[in-house]
């Protein structure tokens, strides 16, 4: 199990540390609920230094980067992101990705944890132009600075006017008193903020200073466990739960970031399941009565038989309700929609709606 250049830190900080990807990683400190509630009110940092990141550079990158991604990647400008996903040759998902492109010729590809070396091994074996690729992953930091007192909290450490960067745009510029860090609006939780690359041998200057920066706002170091709850209460997928190599992007509701547009691996079938429309879809759902879904439960019909089954699923400390993501056939996945979830020998009504969960 790998450890990220921050753990130590973690540990002395009291975390509970669990594996997760391959790494050692802090789930929660003083609890998923108030660590939920810091992020939605104030501000949080996470560790998320387990990410991937990949550079691609020369004439040919932007050529290999539109062949293995379903988003168009032509329309970034310098300074802007953009979500995309890798699509396999089957219909699924080998991953989903954030591409920033940095400069003319040069892009940060940053993907998931436990899918580093097989994006890494996928992109390499179509890499037929000859892209210039280096593998950052083990080299380089990540911190998510999340909440709607980010902006103001942070404002002291960089000369970026943060308050007017807008979203899934970045700057590569001083912070913390380092300087030519990535500083991207960009986040997983739904209540703003940034993400910050480093070096490893810069993540503990940094960690130390926006704990210190923020303290009169509130700050508090924030564990996985809350990550997930705050991203599911907007509806965000989560790669090997919600999306996967079986799962495509037309029936997980991206179709929004698969742009038939361009070529790109596996494009004609993707683009014949969605002029026919896909079988089943990936929903939201709010548990009418007291319960809490959890993955692999099973979505049953008005009858009990099985349809679907559920991929995430949790009590929103939001809410104060269950709440979750699954697939169901497309006759059921209209807003409005009744559904239930098995959990245990009870069958639990549910309502099917349309994600975010939790409005701002």
């Amino acid at each position: 199990m790998e450890n990220t250049a921050l753990t130590e830190t973690h540990i002395a900080l009291g975390a509970k540390m669990v594996p997760f990807a391959g790494y050692n990683m802090p789930v929660s400190y003083e609890g998923v609920n108030i660590e939920h509630q810091t992020v939605r009110e104030a501000v949080g940092v996470f560790d998320v230094s387990h990410m991937g990141e990949f550079l691609i550079t020369g004439p040919q990158a932007l050529n290999l980067i539109q062949k293995v991604t379903t988003n168009d990647a032509s329309k970034l400008v310098d300074g802007k992101a953009q979500y995309s996903c890798f699509p396999n040759d089957t219909g699924g998902i080998i991953d989903d990705l954030i591409i920033y492109k940095i400069a003319n010729e040069k892009y940060l590809l940053v993907v998931n944890a436990s899918n580093i070396q097989k994006d890494w091994d996928w992109i390499s074996s179509h890499n037929t132009m000859n892209a210039e690729m280096r593998n950052l992953s083990e080299d380089y930091s990540l911190l998510a600075i999340q909440g709607p007192k980010a902006a103001e909290s942070m404002q002291t450490l960089t000369s970026v006017n943060l308050q007017e960067m807008k979203f899934y745009t970045f700057k590569v510029a001083d912070f913390a008193g380092i300087d030519h860090v990535i500083i991207s609006a960009t986040g997983y939780t739904g209540s703003g903020g940034f993400e910050i690359y480093c070096k490893n041998s810069e993540v503990q200057q940094i960690w130390n200073n926006v704990l210190e920066a923020g303290a009169t706002y509130g700050i508090k170091p924030i564990g996985l466990a809350a990550r997930d709850t705050l991203r599911l209460e907007m509806g965000y997928c989560l790669y090997g739960n919600d999306i996967d190599d079986s799962t495509s992007p037309i029936e997980a509701g991206l179709g929004w970031i698969t742009k038939f547009t361009k070529d790109f691996i596996n494009a004609d079938e993707l683009a014949n399941e969605k002029k026919r429309g896909p079988k089943r879809k990936l929903v939201g759902f709010e548990l009418d009565e007291r319960g809490i879904p959890r993955q692999g439960y099973d979505i049953v019909d008005g009858n009990g038989s099985t349809i679907g089954v559920v991929t995430s699923g949790t009590m929103s400390p939001s809410l104060r309700k269950g709440i979750g993501l699954g697939y169901v056939p497309t006759l059921f996945a209209d807003s409005g929609s009744k559904i239930n979830i098995q959990i245990r020998k009870k069958s639990i009504p549910a309502t099917v709606i349309k994600p975010p969960f939790y409005k701002i």
